[in-house]
């Protein structure tokens, strides 16, 4: 039996199904199961959920690559798009959730600071609002963000009139 098993916390089973263990080996119903039924969490909700908490954090500037925010503002503009789920995958099993965010800091920011007030308020919200236990919680800084990268620069002329 392993350490986590008998301090009655979490475990991940080949096949990508999750228990819970109780301090005796037993395993313990989550909030999302009953006597009276289960409740299925759906990977979207749970990846909102992460996007918002990651966002609420002081030194955030956005989530999503390059790449993905490019992408994501052409969805965006045409409706199929989200900007709460953009940056953000998340594996979700019964009674577990993982979580995987692609960040951009602002300049000035400690990494490392940030990324633990990020990786505890996406526990928190999704074991709060979800009722999952979250395994992990991975996170990609991809850039840093530095005032005015976003203003156009007024000396550089449009390239198409």
């Amino acid at each position: 039996m392993s350490d986590s098993e008998s301090e009655g916390t979490t475990s991940r089973p080949s096949g990508g199904q999750s228990l819970e263990r109780t301090p005796g080996g037993g395993e313990k119903a989550g909030p999302l199961q009953s006597s009276k039924g289960s409740t299925k969490v759906a990977d979207v909700v749970v990846t909102k959920v992460a996007g918002i908490a990651a966002r609420e954090v002081n030194g955030v500037h956005s989530l999503g690559g390059g790449a993905s925010r490019a992408l994501s503002s052409v969805t965006q503009r045409v409706g199929l798009g989200d900007e709460r789920s953009q940056g953000v995958s998340v594996e979700v099993g019964e009674r577990e959730a993982a979580v995987d965010l692609t960040i951009v800091i602002e300049y000035g920011e400690s990494i490392p600071t940030a990324t633990q007030a990020i990786r505890e308020n996406v526990i928190r919200r999704v074991e709060g609002i979800c009722g999952l236990v979250v395994t992990e919680v991975n996170i990609a800084v991809n850039d840093l963000y530095f005032p005015g990268d976003d203003v156009p620069d007024p000396e550089q002329p449009p390239r198409v009139a």
